[in-house]
């Protein structure tokens, strides 16, 4: 049977201790355990939290470990795999969240407001911002993975996906894994491709930003070939 942490002494226990004093006062190695629950045979939940921590080189890391590479750690599996990287996915989310509606008046507003959701992300995806008449962030919605270049970008889906949720206006940003944010001549003919659609549907299309960690540029439109 895997082992518990209902077996490690009640004053030790991550659950009993993030009552008691607060979640500040747990460690990394305590709050990656609570999510596990339980370990493996031979090995508690706070062990295994070490394991991984120890495996990916921290947090960050781990943050950014795909399914399948946890999933196949012994003691792990799909279900909590999937619970580990929602929770990631649910603290970049609440990093993002503000109390009143974010404007998108420049390239900058478009990159602050979508770079905590690439943080730790290891493979190029695009996310579409939704904006009302003023410009205002109303959703942010992924809508693709992989490279985006004049071919792959998904025109039809990005414009379908603003209208679905009664936007005006939407900027779209996608990351460069390499570290790089320099977009690239298919960054800017995407950029090109995307403003002539957006007009073709009366849709305001405000940006095309690239981030790579914290850096970030606007990939400027360019003549389509």
């Amino acid at each position: 049977m895997p082992v518990s942490l209902i077996d490690v002494p009640v004053e030790q226990r991550p659950r009993e201790r993030l009552l008691a004093v607060g979640p500040h006062a747990l460690s990394d190695v305590e709050l990656l355990a609570l999510l596990l629950r339980h370990g493996r045979p031979g090995a508690s939940a706070l062990d295994l939290a070490m394991e991984l921590l120890a495996e990916h080189g921290g947090l960050a890391g781990l943050a950014a470990a795909r399914p399948e590479e946890l999933s196949r750690r012994a003691g792990i599996g799909v279900a909590k795999a999937a619970a580990l990287i929602a929770a990631f996915h649910l603290g970049s989310r609440a990093r993002g969240v503000t109390g009143t509606p974010r404007r998108l008046a420049a390239a900058a507003d478009v990159a602050a407001a979508a770079r905590p959701l690439f943080a730790g992300t290891r493979v190029e995806r695009l996310l579409v911002l939704v904006c009302d008449a003023q410009n205002q962030l109303r959703q942010k919605i992924f809508v693709a993975e992989g490279a985006v270049d004049q071919v792959a970008v998904p025109v039809r889906e990005i414009l379908n996906t603003v209208l679905r949720h009664d936007g005006r206006a939407f900027a779209v940003v996608h990351n460069h894994p390499s570290g790089d944010p320099t977009p690239s001549i298919d960054d800017r003919r995407a950029t090109t491709l995307l403003a002539e659609a957006a007009r073709t549907v009366g849709l305001r299309f405000l940006d095309h930003v690239v981030v790579a960690g914290e850096a970030w540029a606007s990939a400027p439109a360019t003549a389509a070939r």
